[in-house]
């Protein structure tokens, strides 16, 4: 009984502390943009901006943390966002389906693209980025067919996601379910099994390659719920080519590091979420001081890179797959 008190109470003062350092990261990031930037940046309703961006990003890497929990990694991230927007706003506007085809359709869609990459993981038995690297190739592809080359646009009727309530709404019912799974099913219990030790696991009766196709499935749907919330904030998607949509794998990808480097505190998810709100305040930061997208990019990944190896502590003997 006083073993489990103390339990408690140690997780209970690792938390305090993991969001100690989360808020500092958030008012040490604002601090030194007001500071260079006082005129127009991180006011009130600016701030509010911010996060309300950052839930875009939280909505979707909340998901992906199963899959990176696991060992495993997507490069096809963008693609799935793009051709989930692609096909929820085909099914809202030319079937007319309204908001239930924008969320059917986006859902599905990602759900699928996830199953897709799981199935092939597990049976070529090659790592997981090249095999979603192959595949987000046939996704860009599919999704420009689908798209016809053609801008899709979301009608104003149907963009309520893209602003308040409707974002905070959908965004909140997705950190809940990602709780709930996470907390409280056996897709949560395994897939920390699976990621502490895959070969344990395996002796333990854990059907490992299931699970792992179940991680990619539940990370593909939240990046459906991403699609909707980027196409109705940007009203519109374009299908690419050629792998450029892997330049939306980067801000989702960048969350869950947070996740995975405060997992020790017992918040992974709560530091997703205020570790986006962190991405988006340097970012908004470096565009109010007006500086080149290429030393934005440079900066802001070392900035990333320092915030996650001082928030990390490696423990000797443990291996980082």
């Amino acid at each position: 009984m006083n073993q489990t008190k103390a339990n408690e109470k140690k997780k209970m003062s690792g938390m305090a502390r993991g969001y100690l350092i989360l808020l500092l990261l958030v008012a040490v990031s604002w601090g030194i943009f007001k500071i260079m930037s006082p005129s127009n940046f991180g006011s009130a309703s600016a701030m509010l901006n911010y996060f309300q961006a950052s839930l875009i990003a939280s909505t979707g890497a909340v998901g992906f943390y199963f899959v990176m929990v696991m060992g495993m990694f997507d490069f096809s991230i963008g693609a799935n966002i793009m051709l989930s927007a692609i096909v929820g706003c085909v099914f809202a506007t030319k079937f007319n389906l309204g908001y239930f085809g924008l969320i059917a359709g986006c859902i599905i869609t990602g759900a699928i693209v996830g199953l897709l990459n799981g199935f092939f993981y597990v049976k070529l038995r090659i790592p997981s980025m090249i095999v979603t690297t192959g595949l987000a190739l046939i996704y860009e592809s599919i999704a420009n067919y689908i798209g016809g080359g053609v801008e899709q646009t979301l009608p104003a009727n149907l963009r309520a996601f893209g602003q308040m309530p409707g974002d905070i709404i959908l965004a909140v019912i997705a950190f809940i379910i990602a709780f709930l799974l996470l907390n409280y099913t056996k897709i949560g219990t395994y897939t920390y099994a699976i990621g502490s030790n895959e070969f344990v696991a395996k002796n333990m009766g854990i059907d490992v390659n299931k699970y792992k196709v179940l991680a990619f499935v539940v990370s593909g749907a939240f990046f459906g719920l991403m699609a909707i919330l980027t196409i109705s904030y940007g009203s519109s998607m374009v299908a690419v080519t050629g792998m450029a949509s892997m330049s939306r794998n980067f801000v989702p990808t960048m969350g869950c590091f947070f996740g995975l480097a405060f997992k020790k505190y017992g918040m992974p998810l709560p530091a997703i979420i205020i570790g986006e709100f962190v991405i988006n305040i340097i970012f908004f930061g470096f565009i109010a001081l007006g500086a080149p997208t290429a030393i934005q990019d440079v900066i802001t990944g070392f900035a990333l890179l320092l915030i996650i190896t001082l928030t990390t502590k490696a423990v000797k003997g443990e291996i980082v797959k």
